[in-house]
C-alpha cells in the first residue's frame, strides 16, 4: 500500500506589493514580517525556505510576507531599504524593529520574539 504525501495546505508567503501593502500589512491582524528582497540576491534566495518553515510554524499568529524592491521602489524607499534582504517588523501598522542580512533560523527566532512578545 503507497501512502500519500501529506497534502494539507501550508499557509503561503505573501507576495505583497505598492499597491497591497497597506492592506495585506499595516492592516493585519497579526504581526507581519515583510522580507524586502530581489530575485537576484543570493541570501534573499536563501531566505526564502527560511520563511516558509516559520511561516508553517507560527500561522495564524505571524505573517510572513515578501515585497520585491524591483518591482515596487516606492514601498521600499518609504521604509529606507537600501540593502536587502531586510526584513521589517510590524505590529498594528508600526515598525518595531528590523533585520538586515540573512540569519540562521535560531537567530530569526530569537529576533522574533525580541519584536513580537507574544510569539
Amino acid at each position: 500500500m503507497v501512502e500519500k504525501a501529506d497534502t494539507a495546505e501550508k499557509p503561503p508567503l505573501a507576495l505583497v506589493t505598492d499597491d497591497t501593502f497597506d492592506e495585506m500589512v499595516l492592516h493585519s491582524p497579526v504581526p507581519v514580517v515583510v522580507d524586502f528582497y530581489a530575485d537576484w540576491c543570493g541570501p534573499c534566495r536563501q531566505a526564502e525556505p527560511l520563511l516558509s518553515r516559520l511561516s508553517n510554524s507560527l500561522a495564524g499568529r505571524v505573517r510572513f510576507a515578501r515585497l520585491n524592491v524591483d518591482e515596487n521602489e516606492q514601498t521600499a524607499e518609504s521604509y529606507g531599504v537600501y540593502s536587502i534582504p531586510t526584513f521589517i517588523f510590524l505590529e498594528e501598522g508600526t515598525e518595531r524593529g528590523r533585520q538586515v542580512g540573512l540569519l540562521a533560523e535560531n537567530e530569526f527566532r530569537t529576533v522574533l520574539k525580541k519584536y513580537f512578545v507574544s510569539v
